[in-house]
């Protein structure tokens, strides 16, 4: 990838569609404070906002971008819009039914640009039902590119033998849990990796390196963390609802990590007991 900014872009697995490198996430936003983070991230310069039904916040994100849209001047086809479906319902048609009210509820412009399986755990058919549901809603215009979230290389298998490659595996990554398989399948097979936890909820604030990283290149532990990311090819989702964090986790384009740092952070790999969230990439 060329010189890092804020515009940089992912293109997609059969799509025309570009997907901003830095994403700003919105799990665990309560409602009622979720509009104004995400007026606020749009406003420091984040394009790519990621939701999900589970988060019960799909409305709250639309009203934020079309506020955008309406007072700053912005425009719909600037925003890259995530959102994600856990379980299969009843039927495809039901599910097909639950992914119509996401698009519904999120109200721009009768489409989201992504949407995700948000996790594997419905089993293998489950999993194709989900799938099958999500090539309809693309099928209608309503959902521009599909793909899935928490996906090992096992679920990946399967979806690539039945002639299937999702253009996007959202993934826990982050120094401590670097996931190398997925991340070596996926870029392998020109699927996108979007990074959740990127800054690992905190966990790691105190540690050692970080703080002798964020001294040397005068910035947070935060950014160190976000900018590893972007430096090792992924799209980072920091979530915050403090404004100046918001800002200060857009501002990573002034700096760059030597190699040598890339590297130090790399040897920190804890496999999976280096996650912090479910982690659900080895479920049948």
């Amino acid at each position: 990838m060329s010189k890092l900014n804020l515009e940089s872009a992912f293109a997609l697995k059969g799509s025309s569609l570009k997907m901003p490198v830095l994403g700003f996430g919105v799990y665990n936003s309560p409602a009622d404070v979720t509009k104004a983070s995400v007026l606020a991230a749009l406003r420091a310069g984040y394009r790519h906002i990621d939701c999900a039904q589970y988060y019960e916040n799909e409305q709250q994100v639309g009203e934020a971008v079309r506020e955008w849209i309406a007072k700053d001047g912005g425009k719909r086809e600037q925003v890259f819009f995530t959102t994600k479906i856990l379980s299969p319902a009843s039927s495809e048609d039901e599910t097909l039914k639950s992914l119509r009210q996401s698009v519904d509820k999120a109200n721009l412009d009768g489409y989201v640009d992504c949407f995700l399986i948000h996790t594997p755990t419905s089993g293998t058919e489950g999993r194709k039902h989900l799938w099958n549901a999500l090539k309809k809603l693309r099928d209608e215009g309503k959902a521009k590119v599909i793909g899935v979230s928490n996906y090992g290389v096992k679920h990946l298998e399967e979806m690539v033998a039945a002639g299937e490659t999702p253009a996007i595996n959202q993934i826990e990554i982050h120094p401590w849990c670097q996931q190398k398989p997925i991340v070596d399948f996926c870029q392998k097979h020109g699927i996108v990796l979007q990074a959740y936890c990127p800054i690992v909820r905190g966990a790691y604030a105190g540690d050692p390196l970080l703080n002798e990283l964020a001294d040397k290149y005068k910035v947070s532990w935060a950014q160190v963390l976000l900018r590893w990311s972007l430096q090792k090819g992924y799209s980072p989702l920091p979530k915050s609802d403090t404004p100046s964090r918001i800002v200060s986790n857009a501002d990573l384009y002034s700096f760059e990590l030597e190699q040598a740092d890339v590297d130090r952070l790399d040897q920190c790999d804890k496999g999976a007991a280096g996650a912090v969230g479910p982690n659900p990439v080895e479920c049948a």
